[in-house]
């Protein structure tokens, strides 16, 4: 009976084409959606995966890089003075307005002020060595080359930044934030476009690189033990990059929307891919009848309806996973914000193919009133 619905599906595959395109239009939805998800709330955590620091220093309770305040000055020698560490950099994040053409108006930006040195930790991944060094010139920025048309500018133009003129000396990938256009500059830059004069030289973040082989949990654990009364707080890497992704995804309500559609995609792939299964059933009635009454028990063609139904659940998934890496390439080609994982793939797999098993229990139901009589009229 196995055999049976394969070659079912072989000599009329244009009857369970649509079922098979159903499922693949729901796989594919359902792929995008997560990898525009990861992909955006990734966005949050730029600053974080871009750079090579192991432990991050902030205000205590922060949930994101946003949400920052600054925190006091000798951070930065109770970070040093834990023997795993070796470097310590300050990072300076502040809000900006930037008015660059007349006809552009202004635009709110994220002012992040890094070490500029050809080794430092801050968006290392991002923004090459070369690069980097362009900002030792005074009041001069790098931005995302996706963000040039916001910023109504291309590299050599000047614009207006909280007050001071400012320079695009160059253009990379991988900075783009969320919520706004991220603007990458040194620290002495930082400091003079500072609005507050009362907390311009204090900094939001200090940045932590470990000696090869160190512990950053432990390295954590110890710096915390060490100043019971501090007024920072510590986080690895991956805490903090995780800390700001989920901020962004269910604080926000931004999350829950994704979620909410993910439940719509399914409901409307089951009922599209159950109603397609259903007819192709349907149309096969009297064959059915004919093994019935030959002695193929109900249950055996139920079972050859359900592996119709995997099959189709599987080819869809092979189809929908195609045009999604044909999307994906195309969407990261326009800077579209996009990531994936094997998780949110399998998540992705079972849930199509639950739409398909579900669909074929729904189409089980065209066996009910099967009678070998039927056959006689």
């Amino acid at each position: 009976m196995v055999a049976l619905a394969r070659k079912t599906l072989f000599y009329e595959w244009r009857k369970f084409l649509p079922a098979a395109l159903a499922v693949a239009f729901s796989g594919l939805l359902l792929l995008m959606q997560a990898a525009l998800m990861f992909g955006i709330f990734d966005s949050a955590s730029v600053y974080v995966n871009t750079s090579t620091a192991d432990l991050w220093a902030g205000y205590p309770g922060t949930q994101t890089i946003e949400l920052g305040r600054p925190i006091p000055r000798d951070t930065e020698m109770s970070l040093r003075m834990d023997p795993d560490v070796v470097r310590v950099e300050p990072f300076h994040w502040i809000d900006g307005d930037w008015r660059g053409p007349a006809d552009r108006g202004s635009v709110s930006v994220f002012i992040s002020g890094i070490d500029a040195s050809a080794d430092g930790l801050m968006f290392a991944q991002a923004i090459p060595a070369e690069m980097r060094r362009k900002l030792f010139e005074p009041d001069s920025v790098i931005v995302d080359q996706a963000d040039l048309p916001k910023l109504g500018l291309a590299i050599g133009g000047s614009a207006i930044l909280n007050g001071h003129r400012v320079k695009i000396v160059a253009a990379c990938s991988g900075l783009r934030a969320l919520g706004g256009v991220n603007i990458v500059t040194s620290l002495a830059t930082a400091r003079r476009l500072n609005s507050d004069s009362t907390d311009r030289d204090k900094v939001a973040y200090y940045v932590v690189k470990l000696r090869p082989g160190a512990n950053p949990d432990q390295v954590r654990d110890r710096i915390e033990k060490a100043w019971p009364g501090r007024r920072f707080t510590v986080w690895t890497k991956a805490e903090f990059a995780h800390t700001a992704a989920t901020y962004w995804m269910f604080e926000t309500g931004a999350g829950l929307g994704f979620v909410f559609f993910t439940f719509v995609v399914f409901i409307v792939g089951t009922v599209i891919t159950s109603q397609t299964l259903v007819a192709a059933v349907a149309s096969h009635v009297r064959e059915y009848a004919m093994l019935n009454a030959l002695g193929a028990g109900r249950g055996a063609l139920r079972r050859v309806v359900l592996e119709q139904a995997l099959w189709v659940g599987g080819i869809g998934v092979i189809v929908g996973a195609i045009v999604s890496a044909l999307l994906m390439l195309l969407a990261r080609s326009q800077s579209v914000p996009t990531a994936f994982d094997a998780t949110a793939a399998s998540a992705c797999v079972v849930l199509v193919l639950t739409i398909a098993l579900v669909s074929g229990v729904m189409a089980v139901r065209a066996l009910s009133h099967l009678e070998p009589a039927n056959l006689l009229r």
